[in-house]
């Protein structure tokens, strides 16, 4: 059985930026993408702290520094609020054990402050695209509005 875990997340990440017009998703630091172990295009759930709203959409790779909430969800969360990045996947019992999730911590500048945790790792036989599209797809059972 698979269970649907935290992979990773991008803690009290303030939003510079919010476009109503774009087609969805949120842009995200390329660094802080790559040290969360978050692909472009992956499935992310965005907590904000600020205001309690949660909502469900994609990563897109932005500049340094950059959270962006883009489409519908702008009309949800506004620049400042500080938000929660998180992704999922879906694991396997010889992955529970040992499982540590990629924890990055930034500034109110959207420094990296600390990283810590474990990137996850492509089972035998599967390359890391295949085990992201499978977390994706695994985690994909809510509903929201920012995609």
């Amino acid at each position: 059985m698979r269970r649907i875990m935290m992979k990773s997340k991008i803690h009290r990440a303030r939003v510079t930026a919010a476009s109503v017009d774009y087609e969805g998703s949120v842009t995200i630091d390329r660094r802080l993408l790559e040290e969360a172990d978050i692909l472009p295009y992956e499935q992310v759930h965005i907590y904000d702290i600020t205001n309690g709203v949660r909502l469900i959409t994609y990563a897109i790779p932005g500049e340094e520094g950059e959270i962006c909430i883009n489409g519908a969800a702008a009309r949800r969360v506004d620049v400042d609020d500080l938000v929660i990045i998180l992704s999922y996947g879906g694991f396997v019992p010889r992955e529970w054990s040992g499982h540590e999730p990629r924890i990055v911590k930034v500034d109110s500048d959207n420094r990296i402050t600390s990283v810590t945790g474990r990137r996850r790792e492509a089972p035998e036989g599967e390359d890391s695209a295949d085990a992201a599209r499978q977390a994706g797809h695994a985690a994909g059972h809510g509903h929201g509005d920012g995609a």
